[in-house]
């Protein structure tokens, strides 16, 4: 996710996730998170990025409760928040670890922290982490994101998998049970003509095909159909494949033979969002983030919508962000960090988990994520407290959330703004030209995407 794309999407994820993220603690007592001793010892002092901003007033809030909170737990260690904006900023992260001021625990998003491994931006914190609670059930493909070599260099903070959003009351209209979501595609393409067969403007199926979302999504069903965006040794394209035929031919038969995409194509994040939120689009491809932006700044109603898997799929496009360590920060300061992350971050009933205190404040709660567990103890244990708080219809979500640990997480592929650039081109043929040549189409883009592959440092 950058550059295009990335400017909405990461403000919804950044914005819209962080809602969970900073659910906060009661700012009460009660066992301290596993951390190092702090007893005698001398205090240490980290500083940790992405502290909400002071616009932010509720979080910022909510974030100063959590510091005193964990700060009595732990009297040894001081936290001091940075909130620039953006938390992470690639033009200025250099600059940052050259001149000494990079936070000692400092944000990233997943798609960032292969590169920073690489360059030896971060430290090893593998000798530290068996220390923190709950660290052995994290999900491994999350996990996987930070690690290398059989060494860990960060904590999660979100993740999160995409699935199928749909409108349950159009559901209803066309004669569908909002219960039973599509499994398949075959199912889906039913339902969206079904759905677009109730009037004029409405929409069975919506998908992107513009602004470098077409290729984004693109990716995303490729995933679910078991393709691959790129060789194993991410030097060539490997979307030219039948997976990736699948998915054009697919989306051409919809709009096409179907009519159940309507005639309005080019479409961007905001126009699907709008379109949902309005009422008159059956289904889109999505994580379960989208219902809660369609909620709040599309006019829609969280009672209205649900999230499915995406159909037929075992792997979905994933995403997310966490914590990373400055490679100068002393063992006291990267310990004293994990036990911050854990308190804030992965405690069920602490800081992002605290469902209690989100209701009492008015945040929605319920939405199925961010998802760092699994189906493991401790995952159990935040799914049973996101429903004893919810305020949203949990039950909107079953589908999603029973196959939610099945499905395994793939990040966005080497240059993923370069090929979702060069992906909108078919994404956008087959959805505004009826002759449009898919195997061709597949072929130009391959070419394309193998010189800027080739390209990579």
């Amino acid at each position: 996710m950058r550059t295009g794309y990335r400017v909405s999407l990461s403000l919804l994820l950044a914005g819209g996730l962080s809602l969970a993220a900073a659910c906060g603690s009661d700012g009460g007592g009660g066992e301290s998170a596993t951390a190092p001793a702090q007893g005698a010892g001398a205090k240490v002092t980290i500083t940790v990025g992405c502290q909400p901003p002071k616009t932010n007033a509720i979080e910022r809030r909510e974030w100063d409760e959590d510091v005193a909170a964990f700060q009595k737990l732990h009297p040894n260690i001081v936290v001091e928040g940075k909130d620039a904006f953006p938390c992470i900023n690639p033009d200025t992260f250099q600059a940052k670890l050259a001149g000494g001021t990079m936070e000692d625990v400092f944000y990233v998003y997943f798609t960032d922290v292969a590169k920073i491994i690489a360059a030896g931006q971060a430290a090893d914190i593998t000798p530290y982490v068996k220390d923190v609670k709950g660290y052995s059930d994290l999900r491994q493909d999350v996990m996987s994101v930070f690690s290398s070599n059989g060494k860990v260099y960060g904590l999660p903070r979100n993740n999160y998998s995409m699935g199928l959003v749909y409108n349950r009351k159009l559901f209803t209209q066309a004669g569908l049970d909002p219960d039973k979501p599509p499994a398949t595609w075959a199912e889906v393409r039913e339902a969206a003509k079904k759905i677009a067969a109730l009037g004029p403007g409405y929409v069975g199926f919506g998908e992107y095909s513009a602004g470098n979302t077409g290729g984004w999504h693109f990716t995303a069903s490729l995933y679910a159909r078991g393709g691959e965006m790129v060789t194993p040794d991410g030097k060539q394209a490997a979307f030219n494949s039948p997976q990736g035929k699948a998915v054009l031919q697919n989306l051409h038969d919809m709009r096409w033979v179907d009519n159940s995409m309507g005639s309005k194509q080019l479409l961007q994040w905001e126009d699907l969002m709008r379109m949902m939120g309005g009422g008159k689009l059956g289904m889109m491809l999505g994580a379960p983030d989208v219902v809660q932006a369609v909620n709040n700044d599309f006019k829609g109603n969280f009672e209205d919508y649900g999230v499915a898997p995406v159909p037929e799929s075992t792997v979905s496009l994933s995403g997310g962000d966490g914590y990373m360590f400055n490679p100068k920060a002393s063992p006291e300061k990267i310990k004293a960090g994990l036990a911050w992350l854990e308190f804030k971050f992965l405690t069920p009933g602490k800081g992002q988990f605290d469902y209690a205190r989100a209701k009492q404040i008015g945040r929605p709660v319920g939405l199925p994520y961010p998802d760092l567990y699994g189906d493991t103890a401790p995952g159990k244990e935040i799914l049973k407290l996101r429903e004893e708080s919810a305020t949203v219809p949990t039950q909107n979500y079953a589908a999603y959330v029973a196959k939610a640990g099945t499905i395994t997480g793939k990040l966005e592929p080497p240059k993923a703004q370069e090929l979702y650039a060069i992906l909108d081109t078919p994404m956008s043929a087959v959805l505004t030209r009826k002759d449009a040549n898919i195997d061709q189409l597949l072929a130009d883009a391959e070419a394309k995407a193998n010189k800027v592959l080739a390209k990579q440092g």
